[in-house]
């Protein structure tokens, strides 16, 4: 039997998202709210520890009220608990805050064996999170995990990708690992699961409801040391064309010479 918790992140629709370059932050609410696709490989494999070793898996995601539906959203694919940490003192957390919050949940949660996350988020893109939960929380943490080939009532065995390297790694529990898009396919929800989410109790705790665990004062923005100074968005280019006028013979000289210049065709001899 295993406890396993997945934290999860509700984010924007990457596609249809827009930025607002002038508060320097992502806005929101041009895009609806989906569970970060890195998560949901976390998820997949945390059901699937659960399938294999018996167990429960619980979700646990900080967030605005809306991120309800997110945290339903992983009830129906095959999660057994889902708690929302929801209030204005969690706000405006960077990775330092929001770590913190989510650890101090878990510890509030008690005993538990595997924590799986994802690598990253799409919104952030830092890949701290998770390393940072399993500090707070004085546990061995594995990164980048695009395998799990063992697990046990004891320990896990998993496969961990480094640069161009792949390392069999086995840690005893509790520990967290943080899964790549490789690891797996998350499987879709079936119709009558997300009918049975949509009336699923969804626990929501405050920061009162952690104050037993944790100091206020590592909430939210209060608590978060970075500073974001200026966002940036690169400019899109698209492909540039060039036109080589001149007989066929100096056509193919320009074209070979354009060639050369860029290292396709090497240097001259």
């Amino acid at each position: 039997m295993a406890d396993i918790i997945v934290p999860i992140k509700q984010v924007p629709d990457m596609e249809r998202v827009k930025f607002d370059t002038e508060a320097g932050r992502i806005d929101r609410s041009s895009a609806s709210g989906e569970i970060n696709p890195f998560d949901l490989n976390a998820l997949e494999a945390a059901v699937q520890l659960k399938e294999k070793l018996g167990g429960t898996v619980t979700t646990i995601s900080m967030g605005p009220p809306q991120a309800e539906s997110s945290v339903r959203d992983s009830l129906a694919r095959g999660a057994d608990r889902g708690i929302l940490l929801v209030g204005k003192e969690f706000a405006g957390a960077d990775t330092w805050a929001t770590s913190y919050v989510l650890a101090s949940a878990i510890k509030k949660l008690g005993a538990f064996d595997i924590i799986v996350c994802g690598e990253k988020t799409v919104d952030g893109d830092t890949g701290q999170v998770g390393p940072e939960i399993a500090e707070w929380l004085s546990i061995p943490h594995i990164a980048y995990v695009s395998e799990i080939r063992e697990a046990s009532d004891s320990s896990i065995v998993v496969v961990a990708e480094m640069e161009s390297d792949h390392y069999a790694i086995q840690s005893p529990l509790p520990t967290l690992i943080t899964v790549t898009k490789d690891v797996n396919v998350p499987r879709l929800p079936s119709f009558a699961d997300k009918m049975k989410a949509r009336k699923a109790e969804i626990e929501t705790w405050g920061a009162a409801d952690l104050a037993d665990v944790a100091d206020a004062a590592n909430f939210g923005l209060k608590g978060s040391p970075t500073r974001l100074n200026k966002v940036v968005i690169p400019s899109e280019e698209g492909r540039k064309g060039e036109v080589f006028r001149g007989s066929p013979d100096e056509a193919v000289k320009k074209v070979a010479d354009a060639l050369q210049a860029l290292g396709v065709l090497g240097s001259a001899k």
